[in-house]
């Protein structure tokens, strides 16, 4: 293969996975089929299974790609963080632009939903996850914060659940819930 075929194939694999980040949420996750995915991205039906060995799985790689560069932009911005307060407003700060009903929120909540009837979405949903909370664990631990791996897995759970709940309360803001949050990664 040339480097410019190689290069074509790389474009319309990326062409694919984002059309499937944008009728995710608008479809649901079991109401994207092959045709419209293909027609989003401009390509035929079989460039679909030419690129990935099935819809489901162009679905779960475009999922957890788009989580996992989210979560690695988070983890990378940890160097920048002081302290554990400091952390905690800027994961607060980063939810800000969500509302529970953007694309990329409810893009999550159908992966997640997806994820109750799919294992192997299930499981790379979960090693992105697992992921995140060890740098986070370890970036806790080296502050001093008692437990750090069961305060990153409650963090991070609470911070999926901020985001879940705003969209039935748009009152759930980073004020509002910062000072609960705060106690979990205060020294004491």
């Amino acid at each position: 293969m040339t480097n410019a075929a190689a290069a074509r194939g790389r474009e319309v694999r990326q062409r694919l996975m984002r059309a499937a980040v944008e009728l995710i949420p608008e479809r649901g996750w079991s109401a994207v089929s092959t045709r419209v995915l293909a027609e989003r991205a401009g390509v035929t039906p079989s460039v679909v299974h030419y690129h990935f060995p099935s819809l489901r799985a162009l679905l779960v790689e475009a999922v957890v790609a788009q989580m996992r560069g989210l979560l690695d932009e988070t983890t990378s911005s940890l160097a920048a963080v002081r302290s554990p307060g400091d952390l905690l407003e800027a994961m607060l700060a980063a939810l800000e632009p969500y509302d529970g009903n953007d694309p990329l929120s409810v893009l999550f909540m159908e992966a997640y939903l997806a994820a109750t009837r799919d294992g192997q979405l299930r499981d790379a949903i979960s090693e992105v996850v697992a992921g995140f909370r060890e740098r986070l664990a370890e970036w806790l631990g080296a502050r001093g914060i008692p437990a750090p791996a069961e305060t990153a897995a409650v963090l991070a759970a609470a911070i999926d659940g901020v985001l879940l709940h705003r969209a039935l309360n748009p009152g759930i803001t980073a004020a509002a819930v910062a000072p609960v949050l705060r106690r979990l990664v205060e020294r004491g």
